[in-house]
């Protein structure tokens, strides 16, 4: 993977998107406007941390390289050459998927 040249600022965190289903588990193959968007991915990046209003760091939870489920309404859709990405708040991620 090439590096990326985006540093998200504050408790922001950029993910790469997995892949949309290409068919159901039927077998049934869907054209591209019938596939969901994922509401999973892979962190490449992330802030440093939110500044609480008393002037302290909030350390960021999440860390470069995990997969994570974040809400499916929210963030920002970036797109660097061929690939998508998507910059979300950390509190809009849900869950760390092991």
């Amino acid at each position: 993977m090439s590096k990326i040249n985006i540093k998200p600022l504050f408790d922001n965190v950029l993910i790469k998107p997995l892949q949309a289903e290409e068919k159901t588990a039927s077998g049934i193959i869907l054209p591209d406007s019938a596939k969901e968007k994922p509401q999973m991915g892979e962190i490449v990046a992330v802030g440093e941390g939110k500044i609480t209003p008393k002037g302290d760091k909030e350390p960021m939870v999440v860390k470069v390289g995990q997969k994570v489920m974040y809400k499916k309404w929210g963030g920002d859709e970036a797109k660097m050459g061929n690939q998508e990405y998507i910059l979300v708040k950390q509190g809009d991620i849900l869950a760390v998927v092991s």
